[in-house]
């Protein structure tokens, strides 16, 4: 079994599950710092870096042209500006004592120049932006049905609307994904082409 296999269905699962723990988390009041702090960003973590085994076996199965590299380099910048976010994230949680600790703790980071707007606005939505342009260009080669980009790109756009949204996000993103893990990955992809 590939690792794209289990990466690609695993990712959006693990996003459910942060989604999930952090409503949870949030139901009686107190979320952050605190094991369901730690337990909803440990589990977006672990989905951002199966995401990433995910989208170099997506890369694999596209030629190398200019759209591909465009939209991989965007998805890359996506993808480490979306864990340092959460690393930050993870680090303030451990060391706050309470949650006016835990925002002085994060804002340290946030109040470097660029730092906000880099990691926090601009930075991680190009993941997800270069992951639906991928699987459109899969989609285009017939790798996948039209509607997978759609329910990813929907997938994606949802925590943008609300945070609450994650686990019908994380939903989405596995239906739309599914059926990439389930495709030959790599040479063995190219070979059948």
């Amino acid at each position: 079994m590939k690792p794209t296999s289990i990466a690609l269905p695993a990712a959006p699962v693990l996003f459910a599950v942060y989604g999930v723990v952090r409503l949870i988390g949030r139901s009686d009041g107190h979320y952050g710092p605190g094991l369901d702090w730690q337990a909803a960003h440990l589990s977006f973590l672990a989905g951002l870096v199966l995401l990433g085994v995910g989208l170099a076996g997506l890369v694999r199965q596209l030629p190398a042209t200019g759209p591909r590299r465009l939209w991989t380099a965007l998805a890359a910048i996506g993808l480490v500006t979306s864990i340092v976010q959460i690393g930050v994230d993870i680090v303030a949680g451990l060391l706050a004592t309470d949650h006016a600790n835990l925002s002085e703790i994060t804002g340290r980071f946030t109040h470097l120049p660029g730092a906000e707007l880099v990691f926090y606005q601009a930075g991680p939505p190009l993941l997800y932006v270069g992951l639906t342009a991928l699987s459109v260009l899969l989609a285009r080669r017939g790798r996948i049905a039209w509607w997978n980009p759609v329910l990813i790109g929907v997938g994606s756009i949802l925590p943008m609307v609300s945070l609450n949204l994650l686990p019908l996000s994380g939903a989405l993103l596995l239906a739309g994904l599914a059926p990439l893990a389930l495709r030959k990955t790599g040479a063995a992809a190219a070979a059948v082409v």
